[in-house]
């Protein structure tokens, strides 16, 4: 019979970080699950490190690509491998935080069949596994709206359900895979597309942790300017959509941030003042742009300001 859940690990040349995120899939107390692990043709010693745990565990699943695919087409072969009902993204440099976490997540998948993805808070570690600060976006709740959710993450223009390792989703809404347009966004584009299909839960207790660290992709990706495309892409997929209800002023707003994430980077002298006036005006109007700007700016205080 296949596994209840598929642990999903890609990885690419995080071998330090290896032994930790394996063996914090292996302690979990939910035992019902294989363990999918995808290297990307790494170049340090990743593939000699998931032999061995292969080797002791016949939970493992281990595939080396022949070439380097890219992170995106890197998650989509686990897909692809992944047999089980529900999926379980842990990645490579991240670690489940209790013993419990697949346990807990598992449960609310289990009781409530119009759940499509579930999301934990999270801690932040650094490189020695030290917490940082723990993420908490919601109050733990079964039920969200999955439209409503997603909703409230394109007016902020924040994945406020978390990185691969803080959810579980069932593969039956995963079967499209993660879009090949996005890189950055690539987990949040998913997400929405999961929570079209149904509702949203979240535990407020941090079961994983999400590293931090200078190798991660994340940073790799936001020192490339071309990633301010991906907002308005996101934008361009989700706005529109029939659920979105906003007032006329919410979705100028909305509209506005990614624009004004343009003009960040020349304030703060990351492009030139041309070169960020060019990147606008292929999204927004130029004088609009700068009509609404101190608005923006009130508007942004005041909004903030209800959210604390």
């Amino acid at each position: 019979m296949n596994p209840k859940v598929s642990i999903c690990m890609p990885n690419y040349n995080f071998a330090q970080y290896l032994p930790e995120a394996i063996e914090s899939a292996l302690k979990q107390s939910y035992c019902n699950f294989e363990f999918v692990i995808v290297d990307n043709f790494s170049t340090d010693n990743s593939v000699q490190i998931i032999s061995e745990y292969a080797k002791m565990d016949e939970r493992i699943f281990f595939h080396v690509n022949k070439f380097n695919i890219g992170l995106v087409s890197n998650l989509n072969l686990c897909l692809k491998y992944a047999k089980g009902e529900y999926i379980k993204f842990l990645f490579s440099d991240d670690v489940l935080a209790s013993d419990k976490a697949l346990e807990k997540m598992v449960s609310v998948l289990d009781e409530n069949e119009k759940i499509t993805l579930v999301a934990t808070a999270r801690n932040v570690i650094d490189e020695r596994s030290a917490i940082k600060k723990v993420l908490l976006e919601y109050q733990g709740k079964i039920g969200y709206e999955g439209t409503e959710i997603i909703q409230d993450c394109l007016i902020e223009q924040k994945n406020r359900i978390g990185e691969p390792s803080a959810v579980l989703f069932r593969s039956k809404h995963a079967t499209r895979g993660f879009d090949g347009r996005y890189r950055q966004a690539v987990d949040l584009e998913m997400w929405f597309h999961i929570l079209e299909q149904g509702e949203f839960a979240y535990i407020d207790e941090p079961l994983c942790s999400f590293r931090n660290h200078p190798d991660q992709q994340t940073k790799i990706n936001s020192t490339r300017y071309d990633l301010s495309e991906e907002s308005f892409q996101l934008l361009q997929d989700y706005a529109k959509k029939p659920y979105i209800h906003l007032s006329m002023v919410k979705r100028e707003y909305m509209l506005y941030i990614p624009v004004y994430a343009v003009w960040k980077l020349y304030k703060k002298r990351k492009v030139s003042r041309q070169t960020a006036l060019n990147e606008i005006k292929k999204h927004y109007n130029i004088y609009k742009f700068i009509l609404l700007y101190p608005f923006f700016k009130m508007y942004r205080f005041y909004y903030k300001s209800l959210k604390t």
